[in-house]
């Protein structure tokens, strides 16, 4: 039990733990980590999703994530943990990463924060427009902003993914 204890307080790099760790630690600390794990999720999520076990896909959304805490609790399926909680923290971190650069980084100058200002009103006015044209007198015409939220996430992975590779990451 000594020597596990030993092992456990040896100083980071120096145990078989660390070593076995490292690569891992480096992929996930790298910058094009969450756009590759964003890009392989979606491609999974689509052929999951037209392939025949179609159902189980639909299943898993529909699983029960319960918390409990003292007498209070929450059980709601997994598709309501993600858009009301977790939709919610990255919209949230999104927003404090744009007053950041707005009040002291890149976008803090007009001038230079033109472009990406008519970029980001482009992105969230033109995947609208064209689901409103494609679901024009249907029931689902109600879904418009749901592009706008999802194209976030997904240009952020890909810039995310575009900028490490440009940089050799």
């Amino acid at each position: 039990m000594e020597g596990l204890r030993e092992f456990i307080r040896r100083p980071t790099g120096e145990g078989i733990a660390d070593r076995l760790l490292q690569p891992f630690q480096a992929f996930a600390q790298a910058e094009t980590t969450s756009g590759l794990i964003l890009i392989l999720c979606i491609c999974l999520a689509l052929v999951w999703a037209n392939s025949p076990w179609a159902g189980s896909y639909e299943q898993l959304w529909e699983i029960h994530l319960v918390i409990h805490l003292g007498g209070y609790g929450l059980d709601k399926p997994l598709h309501t943990w993600i858009n009301d909680g977790l939709m919610v923290l990255f919209f949230f971190l999104v927003g404090l990463e744009l007053k950041r650069e707005t009040l002291v980084g890149e976008l803090s100058k007009l001038k230079q924060a033109t472009f990406s200002l008519a970029a980001a009103i482009g992105g969230a006015i033109c995947p609208a427009l064209i689901y409103l044209l494609w679901n024009a007198g249907t029931p689902g015409i109600k879904g418009w902003a749901i592009p706008m939220a999802t194209d976030t996430a997904f240009a952020l992975g890909i810039l995310t993914l575009l900028g490490g590779v440009s940089r050799g990451a």
